[in-house]
């Protein structure tokens, strides 16, 4: 057995406040490969976009330690502006700095 309990099992015991919760969650947890699929690009696309190949997107979307302005890249090339936030609890805090790193030198977009 997998450990994880089926949607459908959970879904008649959970409260409409928390299905809807748990549907957003859901829906802002996505792998860099998700939210391209969701933009509507493929990869040869986005590699276009950043100019570098279709071998190296996919080795950005499957990399487990990512650089931020890799990160960065990819979200813009995707239309997008990245953000970077912690959660302590309920307060959620932006984490600023991030933004003049990417002024201050090129981005660096490891193997792009």
């Amino acid at each position: 057995m997998s450990g994880r309990t089926k949607w459908k099992d959970v879904e008649h015991k959970a409260s409409p406040e928390r299905l809807a919760e748990a549907r957003l969650e859901l829906a802002e947890a996505l792998t860099l490969a998700e939210l391209r699929h969701a933009r509507e690009m493929t990869q040869v696309q986005l590699a276009n976009s950043l100019g570098a190949t279709q071998p190296a997107v996919s080795r950005i979307e499957h990399q487990t330690d990512v650089y931020v302005s890799t990160i960065r890249s990819y979200i813009q090339a995707l239309g997008g502006e990245l953000e970077i936030s912690a959660r302590f609890g309920g307060t959620v805090v932006t984490i600023n700095g991030f933004e003049s790193l990417a002024e201050a030198s090129e981005p660096h977009t490891a193997g792009v």
